[in-house]
C-alpha cells in the first residue's frame, strides 16, 4: 500500500500573532486603565489609604470601590481587546469561526500584554516611593506597624512635656511589634502588656493606673485597626482577581467584535445602535 500525505487544507488562515495590533491595544488598556484608577484614587474611592481614618469607611465604600475596579478593568481591557481585534489584517481565507478565534487570541494577548506592564509600572512607582524615603534606620528601629498603627503609636507615647530632640524610634518601632501580635490566636501577652505600661509610664511621666488605661485602650484600638485591614485586604485581592478576569473575557469578546465590524459582519444590537447614533450626529449641522 501507497503512503498517501493528506493535503494542506488552504481555506483555514494561519495561526500566527500580529504583535502591532496586540501593542496597540495594550497600550490603550494600560492608558485608560491608568486614567480611571487616577480619577478614582483623587476622589476618595479606595479600600486603603495611608491616612488614619481610612479605618471609618464603612463596607458600601469598600464594595463600591471593588465594582469600579471591575468595571474600569472591563471598559479598559475591552477597548484594548476591540482595537486589537479591529486593526488585525486578516490573511487567507478562513471560516468564520477560525476568524473569532484568532481575533480573540490577538484580544487575549493584549490583556496579557497589558496585565504585565501594569504589573511593572506599579512595581516601579512603588520602587520609586520607596526610594525617596529616608530609610535611616536600622532594623531595631523598623517596624511593619508602622504604617498600619502610626496613629496609635502616637497615642500610646503621647506627653504634656518632653526634652527636646528626644527619639522614640527604637521605643515605637519595638512597640509596633508587640501591637502586632494583639491579632494572634493566643493575642498580647500579659508580659507583654505590663512591659508595655512600664515603657509608657517612663516616658510620658503618666502614673501607673494612667498607663495601664492607656495601653489597654491602644491594645482595642489597634486589633481592630488590624481586623479592619485585613478585611480590606481580602476585598481588595477579590477585587482585583475577579477585575482580572473579567477583563480577559471583554477583551475577546471585544475582539471578536472588533473583527466583526473590520469585516463588516453583522455587529450585535448595541454596536449598531451606537454607530447610527454617531451618523445622526455627524448628518446634523
Amino acid at each position: 500500500m501507497e503512503n498517501v500525505t493528506p493535503a494542506a487544507r488552504t481555506d483555514i488562515a494561519p495561526r500566527f500573532l500580529q504583535w502591532s495590533p496586540i501593542v496597540l491595544g495594550a497600550f490603550a488598556a494600560t492608558a485608560l486603565s491608568s486614567v480611571l484608577l487616577t480619577f478614582a484614587v483623587t476622589i476618595g474611592l479606595g479600600v486603603t489609604s495611608t491616612a488614619p481614618t481610612w479605618r471609618d469607611a464603612s463596607a458600601a465604600l469598600a464594595i463600591l470601590s471593588g465594582l469600579y475596579l471591575i468595571i474600569q478593568a472591563v471598559l479598559s481591557f475591552g477597548l484594548g481587546g476591540y482595537i486589537a481585534g479591529h486593526s488585525r489584517v486578516p490573511v487567507g481565507a478562513a471560516t468564520v469561526e477560525e476568524t473569532e478565534h484568532v481575533d480573540g487570541a490577538h484580544g487575549l494577548g493584549s490583556w496579557a500584554l497589558a496585565v504585565v506592564m501594569g504589573a511593572i509600572l506599579a512595581a516601579l512607582i512603588g520602587a520609586a516611593t520607596i526610594s525617596r524615603t529616608p530609610s535611616m534606620r536600622t532594623s531595631a528601629q523598623a517596624s511593619a506597624a508602622e504604617p498600619l498603627l502610626s496613629y496609635e503609636l502616637d497615642r500610646l507615647f503621647r506627653a504634656g512635656r518632653r526634652a527636646p530632640n528626644t527619639d522614640l524610634s527604637a521605643e515605637r518601632a519595638e512597640a509596633g511589634r508587640i501591637l502586632l501580635t494583639t491579632s494572634s490566636h493566643s493575642g498580647l501577652s500579659a508580659d507583654d502588656r505590663t512591659y508595655l505600661i512600664q515603657q509608657v509610664g517612663a516616658l510620658t511621666g503618666l502614673s501607673a493606673p494612667d498607663a495601664e488605661k492607656r495601653v489597654d485602650s491602644v491594645i482595642a484600638n489597634a486589633k481592630t485597626a488590624i481586623a479592619r485591614s485585613r478585611r480590606s485586604t481580602i476585598i481588595l485581592a477579590f477585587s482585583v482577581a475577579t477585575a482580572i478576569l473579567l477583563g480577559a473575557v471583554a477583551a475577546w469578546a471585544a475582539a471578536c467584535a472588533g473583527g466583526r465590524h473590520r469585516d463588516g459582519a453583522p455587529l450585535p444590537e448595541w454596536i449598531e445602535r451606537s454607530n447610527a447614533l454617531s451618523r445622526r450626529r455627524t448628518v446634523l449641522p
